[in-house]
């Protein structure tokens, strides 16, 4: 593996129903408010077929280290509410993969991203510092999780 690549699995426990929990995390441009540690912008640049692939959607993030990325995911499969897949273009290339089961009361959402740091800077730093960019990953991830949950008992009422 390059040094530049990273292979990050993730997995959120979220009591809620499965299609909740898929509406939220496909429902792209609402990530800034619910995730607004991570997600600075999210602007649709091609809307995708009727079922939304190829749909495109631009994206500022940042993590807690004192950078930005600028990165656009397009829908490229989809299992509506079980799984769907992005790729990556952009300060990231690559893909991530969403998989939702049910558990009882809880939706286990399982997300594996395989991405290479393209930006030159990253490509340079990734050697000494891909540690602690897996570190910032899992950072961002944990605010995603602790946002979703917020986000699921704001829209429960």
């Amino acid at each position: 593996m390059a040094t530049n690549a990273f292979h990050i699995v993730t997995t959120w426990r979220i009591t809620a129903a499965i299609d909740t929990v898929a509406a939220i995390l496909t429902d792209a441009e609402s990530l800034p408010r619910w995730w607004p540690e991570v997600y600075l912008s999210a602007r649709i640049t091609a809307p995708g077929d009727a079922r939304n692939i190829g749909r495109k959607v631009a994206f500022e993030s940042k993590g807690k280290l004192p950078y930005h990325i600028h990165w656009t995911a397009e829908l490229i499969a989809a299992d509506l509410p079980r799984t769907w897949e992005i790729a990556a273009s952009g300060d990231l290339t690559g893909r991530g993969v969403w998989t939702l089961t049910q558990d009882g009361a809880v939706t286990v959402a399982r997300y594996d991203w395989q991405v290479t740091a393209d930006r030159p800077l990253f490509r340079i730093l990734s050697p000494l510092l891909a540690p602690v960019f897996a570190w910032n990953h899992r950072w961002a991830m944990a605010r995603g999780e602790a946002g979703l949950a917020r986000e699921v008992m704001l829209r429960a009422g």
